[in-house]
């Protein structure tokens, strides 16, 4: 086969990438740090994630010769795997190398927050700040917690009473709802509904 020689521009894309996203950091503090790992653990991604597309040529389809080049993969392709990262993601602390003699700029550096798990690669997406525990309310964070909510009980998505509820169960009950059916648009114009009732059951986090 033959090198097409028409791949996409992906070392442009970085350095484009890099200048326009990361100029916006300012400071030297540990956020300041963390995005910019995270944006570079970005840009790895779409690179590692480049596929290579072939096209033949030849007389009735043969591939007497094949054209190949790489291509960008797609938004959701990219997306899904950063997805998976950030559910993996790990908690990271201001690195000391412990020499004075060592310039600023080898100082900052994250490290692992448990010293028996590895340094972040350029892969891996990374945090600094605890999330809080959106399962219960509190008014000093602003989280409005779970109870109540209404869930999925045949789910096992996000929207499902077993993670939605946090694993404090959920209570059934049904409920009489009336809404407009059937409707009719009649020229010119006016639409006329029948009043529908059914029953709805409904699940709701306790």
């Amino acid at each position: 086969w033959h090198w097409g020689g028409c791949s996409d521009n992906i070392d442009f894309g970085r350095l484009f990438g890099r200048e326009f996203v990361d100029s916006g950091e300012k400071g030297r503090d540990l956020r300041f740090l963390m995005n910019l790992h995270n944006n570079e653990a970005g840009r790895t991604t779409v690179f590692s994630e480049m596929r290579q597309e072939c096209k033949c040529h030849g007389m009735s389809g043969s591939c007497t010769v094949r054209t190949c080049w790489m291509r960008l993969p797609t938004l959701r392709a990219v997306g899904d795997v950063l997805r998976d990262r950030f559910d993996g993601a790990s908690r990271v602390l201001y690195g000391n190398r412990g020499s004075n003699r060592a310039s600023r700029a080898e100082l900052l550096r994250l490290e692992p927050e448990d010293p028996a798990h590895k340094p972040p690669s350029p892969h891996d997406l990374v945090y600094f700040e605890k999330s809080p525990n959106f399962c219960t309310y509190s008014g000093r964070l602003g989280t409005a917690g779970t109870a109540g909510r209404a869930c999925n009980s045949s789910s096992p998505a996000l929207d499902g009473c077993e993670l939605l509820c946090c694993g404090r169960g959920h209570r059934t009950r049904t409920q009489r709802v009336t809404e407009r059916c059937n409707c009719t648009f009649h020229w010119c114009c006016h639409v006329s509904c029948r009043n529908c009732t059914h029953t709805r059951v409904l699940h709701e986090c306790l």
